[in-house]
Parts: structure tokens; sequence; C-alpha cells
């Protein structure tokens, strides 16, 4: 059984940086289109930025340009460097694991803009 474990979030003032980190376990992560989702009070998740399991990335256009996706299958691990970080980038991001039909959630990490 697939296990996924978000780390990194926290408090941040606008303009500042974090990084997201999901280590996964229990599943042979090379396989797997790896994915960060968002949401916000309120509003329907969505998907934030993903990565395949080649390497190719697609982001949300609101954070083109300001949030970086990438793997580490080494590590089992897959990070989100988010930069220039505003206020409406609060949410709660959740890490996703898809191949085929098997989906793996982690348990979300809170990210928090604000003065």
């Amino acid at each position: 059984q697939g296990r996924l474990v978000e780390s990194g979030g926290g408090l941040v003032q606008p303009g500042g940086s974090l990084r997201l980190s999901c280590a996964a376990s229990g599943i042979t992560f090379t396989f797997y289109r790896m994915g960060w989702y968002r949401q916000a009070p309120g509003k329907q998740r969505e998907l934030v930025a993903a990565i395949t399991s080649g390497g190719s990335t697609n982001y949300a256009d609101s954070v083109k340009g300001r949030f970086t996706i990438s793997r580490d299958n080494a590590k089992n691990t897959v990070y989100l460097q988010m930069n220039s970080l505003k206020p409406e980038d609060t949410a709660v991001y959740y890490c996703n694991a898809n191949w085929e039909r098997l989906d793996y959630w982690g348990q979300g990490a809170q990210v928090t803009v604000s003065s």
C-alpha cells in the first residue's frame, strides 16, 4: 500500500519562499506521475504542478514562473519549490501519486502567506 508524507509547509510573508517535500513509500516511485494539488477554504482542489515518470512537467497558469516541481527518484521524493509567494497561494497542499488505476494522496501541508 502506497504512502505519501508531505513536509515543509508553514507561514511565510508575501514575496517569500517555501519548499514542500513529499516522501513516497510502498510504491515503485519511478512508475508514477507525481503531482501537487492545493485546496483553499471554500474552493475546489486544483492541480498546481505535475511531473511525469519521464520528467515532463506542467503547471497551473497561476504559478508558472514562480513554482518548480522536481523529483529525486533515488530518494522516492518529489519537491515543490515555491518562490514569490502571494496571499492567494494560501491553501492546504496535497501530494498525489498516480499510475494507471492506482492513486494515492498525502495528508496535506498547510501553507499560509500573510504579513
